[in-house]
């Protein structure tokens, strides 16, 4: 196992092109991390640090935020207002025609799209920066700041938002792999150590045992979800071949189908989401108003990270988003066109519209399978934390979760490039 890693490495470095990405990727990386811990101005790091030490779910955001929010640096919002704006503008396609219209014109379309999903991001970042202030507010780690101050720190935090997510393209158009998963990937990678660590202070003897069962769960966890993003549906595909004139038989191939056709991006989504709910119920909870101040303390008590409610809800954000996901990935409409164009057929299925709904049928009962595992996936590390009285077990879950499908994506890509060069070399 470990030769086939040394030699895979070494296949990857040899080319030049493939080489180059790589070492783009890492510079972007490194000047993400370097820029993540430039530190706001005006807050108490002492009264931060307690903060987000006794609420989980705060600790969660962190994790998410790659430890730039426990910091309170000027990325202190991440890529979150990106993935807001990002959900507003897919959904924002079924519903607006011209914008239906627009995601069918292919790369334009979808630049034009990207292009829209940058401008409604710097809204929702200045959004969620005051929120943010107000919450540091409520909770005495930062004190009153003027406008002038005040409007200095929204712009600060909205253009450290920008600028990561100036990253995550460069990224995804020089580097290895899909810029905002990566980016991701790398703050969760970079705190899933001080999360372990956070873990095993707080393990008392009596919970070895469970911590023990956890942590060989976890390794036949990550296993599963190597085989589902690793399983394909192979559909049998037909092409007529034919001479001058006389027909002169079929040569046979396979449309692979993936398990999880929509990657990680489900998780990333549903996370967004499913956090918005205890977020506002903090903001709220300090209000003068007692019945909003009541009102926001229930809402935190349901939506809280342990409770029913919580895991219910991420668990159907996460189907709803891996099927939504997928229908964006996988057009059946457009596979069966290009089929028909080029004379292929799946055997004993009429080309054209047949066709289509065949893929449809196939496309929907795989994506049911690995929408229920990652929903279980997602909400199992609560339960888990909910048996053991570890609450940063669900951070480490839900963080590996992300943290191995980054990973596979990344090494299908780069195989993937490696054939293609393989390929050209014969023409």
């Amino acid at each position: 196992m470990l030769n086939e890693v040394i030699q895979f490495f070494f296949r990857l470095v040899k080319p030049r092109d493939i080489r180059r990405k790589i070492l783009v990727t890492g510079t972007i990386l490194v000047v993400f991390r370097l820029v993540a811990h430039i530190p706001a101005s005006g807050v108490d790091r002492g009264a931060l640090a307690s903060l987000f030490g006794g609420s989980p779910l705060l600790s969660l955001l962190d994790v998410f935020s790659g430890g730039t929010l426990a910091n309170f640096s000027i990325m202190a919002l991440g890529l979150n207002p990106y993935i807001n704006a990002s959900i507003i503008l897919q959904l924002l396609t079924f519903v607006v025609p011209s914008l239906e219209e627009l995601s069918k014109e292919g790369e334009y379309g979808q630049e034009k799209i990207n292009q829209y999903t940058r401008f409604l991001t710097i809204p929702l970042a200045c959004l969620q920066a005051f929120g943010m202030y107000s919450l540091l507010k409520g909770q005495h780690v930062i004190g009153n700041l003027s406008l002038l101050s005040l409007v200095a720190l929204v712009v600060t935090m909205t253009a450290g938002t920008m600028l990561a997510v100036w990253l995550g393209e460069l990224i995804t158009e020089y580097g290895i792999t899909n810029g905002v998963s990566f980016l991701i990937f790398a703050g969760i990678a970079g705190r899933l150590p001080v999360a372990i660590g956070q873990s095993i202070t707080v393990v008392q003897s009596s919970d070895i045992l469970k911590v023990g069962i956890f942590a060989l769960l976890a390794v036949v966890i990550i296993g599963l979800i190597v085989l589902v993003n690793e399983a394909t549906r192979q559909i049998p595909i037909n092409y007529a071949r034919r001479g001058d004139r006389v027909s002169l038989g079929s040569a046979s191939s396979y449309l692979p189908l993936r398990l999880n056709t929509a990657g990680v991006i489900p998780i990333i989504f549903a996370v967004s989401l499913v956090l918005m709910p205890s977020l506002i119920s903090q903001f709220l909870s300090n209000a003068s108003n007692s019945q909003i101040a009541l009102l926001a303390g229930k809402i935190s008590q349901v939506f809280n990270p342990q409770s029913l409610t919580y895991n219910f809800v991420y668990f159907a954000l996460v189907v709803g988003f891996t099927y939504f996901y997928t229908s964006i990935v996988f057009n059946p409409e457009k596979v069966s066109e290009n089929l028909q164009k080029n004379g292929g057929f799946i055997p004993g299925i009429r080309p054209g519209k047949e066709t289509s709904k065949y893929l449809s049928f196939v496309l929907s009962r795989v994506t049911l399978v690995s929408a229920t595992f990652l929903g279980f996936i997602a909400i199992l590390p609560s339960f888990f934390s909910g048996t053991t009285g570890i609450s940063t077990l669900t951070i480490g879950g839900t963080g590996v979760l992300i943290v191995v499908s980054v990973i596979l994506e990344a090494t299908r890509e780069l195989e993937a490039q490696l054939v293609m060069r393989k390929y050209d070399k014969f023409i």
